[in-house]
């Protein structure tokens, strides 16, 4: 008999919501298909947040709904949404809703983006047993989710070391391109591993 797979959740950092592309879907006079849906009841938080922040957040969001392997009644991708917590990314944001969010500094000192999320993962931790794995998309070289996220799961917050010494874009790729193959990567506990790191080779490109 094949052993039970471990159960897994990943948390997804957020994207920037200060920048050109931010602007671009929050204007009353984007035409395109999502920014009229934004403006006309509502887009999915997982895909504003993709258009801001490009491949990156695709690759998380694309990786995330691959390999994910949540207990029941658990989400298997939570999106770090500032003011809101941990939201699925298939929540239903409004154009007021999109311009609060982007009013909030993600920043470890800011009440307003802290207690909400302290919030949230204090409630994914009462919810899920010692054994399942949190894994982190995004940055630890920042105490911007790590400060809390590490004192409230513990030894379950896993990383995937491939990401030390990668910028965004390439974090980006290397997640589409495992979604592709199939293959999950390599995640450890964050005591065990450095939070900076050289910069690996680049990616070979796809033929």
């Amino acid at each position: 008999m094949e052993p039970n797979p471990v159960n897994r959740v990943f948390i997804l950092s957020p994207a920037f919501c200060g920048g050109k592309r931010a602007q671009m879907v929050m204007s009353e006079r984007a035409q395109f298909a999502l920014a009229a849906e934004l403006r006309n009841g509502g887009a999915r938080l997982g895909d504003l947040f993709s258009f801001m922040s490009g491949l990156y957040f695709r690759g998380k969001l694309a990786y995330a709904s691959k390999f994910a392997n949540p207990p029941h009644r658990i989400p298997g991708a939570l999106v770090v949404t500032p003011g809101r917590g941990l939201r699925p990314p298939q929540d239903i944001l409004t154009l007021r809703d999109l311009q609060e969010i982007a009013q909030v500094e993600v920043d470890e000192n800011n009440p307003a983006y802290t207690a909400p999320l302290t919030r949230d993962a204090r409630l994914i931790a009462e919810s899920i047993s010692a054994d399942c794995q949190v894994v982190l998309l995004g940055s630890i070289a920042t105490s911007k989710y790590l400060g809390i996220l590490g004192e409230t799961f513990g030894k379950r917050l896993r990383f995937p070391i491939d990401f030390v010494g990668r910028g965004d874009m390439s974090r980006g790729g290397l997640l589409l391109r495992r979604v592709t193959e199939g293959e999950e990567l390599e995640y450890v506990d964050l005591e065990k591993t450095s939070r900076h790191g050289t910069r690996p080779p680049k990616l070979p490109r796809l033929r």
